[in-house]
């Protein structure tokens, strides 16, 4: 059976800048490849309303985002930029993500939701990093209120996701891994970081052998999961730890992306996994490594 790809056409819409990396093309290039792939099917999801995104923001925040976006875009905060069709790619990648959730709750098997702007730099109530509003949190939410109680979140982005540590670190029913460059931005991410013991940091240097940077993930996810089982496995699936991202120093390939996914689902397998698009700023090796993952969801 083919793996359902969730997404939304604003999210295409939003549009940060010509000089901007954070380009329309990460999601297009994606999105024309995976529709001639046979080992997926392109879905487009209903936009969401913000009722699911209160979970995790202050309403004060998202009035904020929708007032900015109706009066044409702006800085919102330093590098992370909105143009008049934000607000309506935030609505409508939280739709794909809900969907993608759901699909799995439902017992319809895996899933991946093509969003952007992503997600996992962003705070309660402030976006940074190219991220307006954390979309794995809102889907470890969404997930939750649906009965799937324990919620672990694997994020393999070359950049620690600083927002969703913060937004979970206090909460045993989720756990989070992260394998990310260090030093870089946004300078978080130690593996002194433990939250209530739910928190597990891999930080590492740029420029090593790629299977120390598997190898190191994969033993904190043996960690994270030793007498622990998820109910759902969401991947903050970003693509810039691979080999010559202009924004990593990482040195990853498709296939250590697919070898990972399919060692995630042998040693969780009775829960499904749902990937979503973080980062990854050359839009051919996006394709490359979100269709590995994809396909090794199938």
């Amino acid at each position: 059976m083919p793996v359902p790809v969730f997404t939304h056409p604003d999210c295409v819409r939003h549009d940060p800048g010509p000089d901007h990396p954070e380009t329309p093309a990460r999601l297009a290039t994606l999105l024309e490849r995976a529709r001639s792939d046979p080992r997926v099917r392109v879905v487009e999801s209903a936009a969401a309303g913000r009722e699911a995104l209160l979970a995790v923001h202050s309403d004060g925040y998202l009035e904020g985002l929708e007032a900015m976006s109706r009066r044409g875009g702006g800085a919102l905060f330093l590098d992370t930029i909105m143009n008049r069709a934000s607000w309506s790619a935030v609505l409508g990648a939280t739709g794909a993500v809900l969907a993608a959730v759901d699909h799995a709750r439902e017992g319809r098997g895996n899933a991946f939701a093509a969003v952007r702007p992503p997600g996992h730099h962003a705070l309660a109530a402030r976006g940074m990093g190219f991220c307006l509003v954390n979309n794995v949190v809102v889907a470890a939410r969404h997930a939750q209120r649906g009965g799937l109680a324990r919620v672990l979140i694997v994020d393999w982005d070359v950049h620690h996701g600083n927002g969703t540590q913060a937004l979970v670190e206090a909460d045993a029913t989720v756990r989070y891994v992260s394998l990310h460059q260090h030093p870089w931005y946004p300078g978080t991410g130690m593996a002194d970081e433990r939250g209530v013991g739910n928190v597990f940091n891999v930080p590492r240097g740029p420029g090593k052998p790629a299977d120390l940077y598997v190898d190191d993930l994969w033993a904190a996810v043996v960690a994270a999961t030793e007498g622990w089982a998820a109910d759902l496995v969401l991947v903050s699936a970003g693509f810039d730890a691979m080999l010559g991202d202009p924004l990593g120093g990482f040195t990853l390939e498709p296939e250590h992306y697919a070898g990972l996914t399919r060692r995630l689902r042998e040693r969780l397998p009775k829960a499904p996994v749902v990937g979503l698009l973080e980062g990854g700023y050359t839009p051919s090796r996006v394709a490359d490594g979100a269709l590995a993952h994809v396909g090794a969801l199938a």
